[in-house]
């Protein structure tokens, strides 16, 4: 059996780059961690500095719902938030376990699984290589229930990219959007069939050693065009940004990538729009929030300042051989401080 392609090499160091054939196993138990000094840090700091999280986002006209489990090591979270653009119905489950209990990321981005519970409230991530799928389900004690497949097959190139972060640092991160998914989410009294809702899905699979401090701003889209094409990109400003970047669209599953991208937004008026523009003119939007999931933590030795928004976008994208223009197509905004 052949070797998993890993991300930290036989000296103790990630490779950085785009990785055109993704990475299978994220060994950072054998990174060379030290300190600003150069001492060596021991395996039990390896493993507690050690962050990662994944975010699922399906997406429709008719239902928009946001997952996401972090795994901090002194701590762990979920979320999940549901809103529905016509009625504007909104609702928002939060969940934090102490020491991560109860809760786990394995290091292989396309063949794992990553789960979390607290009592009656359960989330799971599972990856399998083959036939390429993801499967979401999660099942909240007040009553949501959702049970979605995720198509990660052959027929879609995901971003992977590592860059430094900090002195000695890394970031690891695996993206991709407008992937065809289908299930079912309950959510109270309703039932939506994500196959019939032409919902899309985006994943977001990140880890690494990151800043003590950091920011970041992040744009999503996951949509049909009027020909049936799936369009998706993820645009994002303050991370994963040295030597190369996680800015990409996907045009029926093929990457196109972006240039840096700039963010223009005020976030102490969260209802005003956002400007997004790409240095090689790719991108040139505006997103206009509909709605959001903020989230405040000041611990002695974490902290977060945390807000996603649900809106929609308008604009132009820019490619070689056509302008694809955006008339209020669905997605996600994030402004985001963490201290880890």
């Amino acid at each position: 059996m052949a070797a998993k392609q890993q991300l930290i090499n036989a000296n103790g160091q990630p490779t950085y780059g785009v990785f055109a054939e993704g990475v299978e196993q994220i060994n950072f138990m054998d990174f060379d961690l030290r300190s600003p000094m150069d001492r060596k840090l021991s395996g039990l700091a390896k493993r507690f500095k050690f962050n990662q999280f994944q975010f699922i986002g399906l997406i429709s006209p008719e239902l928009i719902v946001g997952i996401a489990i972090v795994d901090l090591k002194v701590a762990s979270n979920a979320f999940v938030y549901l809103y529905q653009p016509g009625s504007q119905k909104f609702e928002e489950f939060s969940f934090i376990q102490p020491l991560a209990m109860n809760t786990a990321i394995d290091p292989s981005p396309n063949d794992g699984e990553a789960y979390f519970r607290k009592g009656k409230n359960r989330l799971s991530i599972k990856a399998t290589s083959r036939p390429g799928v993801r499967k979401v389900q999660v099942s909240l004690a007040a009553g949501v229930e959702i049970d979605a497949t995720i198509d990660e097959s052959t027929s879609y190139n995901p971003l992977s990219v590592c860059s430094r972060a900090g002195y000695q640092g890394w970031v690891f991160t695996q993206k991709s959007n407008a992937l065809v998914c289908n299930g079912s989410v309950r959510w109270g009294n309703q039932q939506f069939d994500l196959e019939s809702i032409n919902a899309l899905a985006s994943v977001d699979w990140s880890c690494g050693y990151m800043r003590r401090e950091t920011f970041w701003n992040w744009g999503s889209l996951s949509c049909q065009l009027a020909d049936g094409r799936r369009l998706g990109f993820n645009l994002a400003a303050g991370v994963n940004e040295t030597g190369t970047s996680e800015n990409a669209l996907w045009l029926d599953g093929k990457m196109i990538k972006i240039d840096m991208v700039d963010f223009q937004f005020d976030r102490y008026q969260p209802q005003h729009a956002w400007a997004m523009r790409s240095n090689d003119g790719i991108i040139q939007l505006h997103f206009e929030p509909k709605g959001q999931r903020k989230e405040k933590m000041n611990a002695v030795i974490a902290a977060s300042n945390f807000t996603q928004h649900f809106g929609q976008y308008y604009g132009e994208i820019h490619l070689p051989d056509e302008v694809i223009t955006l008339d209020g197509e669905w997605g996600f905004s994030e402004d985001h401080y963490a201290k880890w």
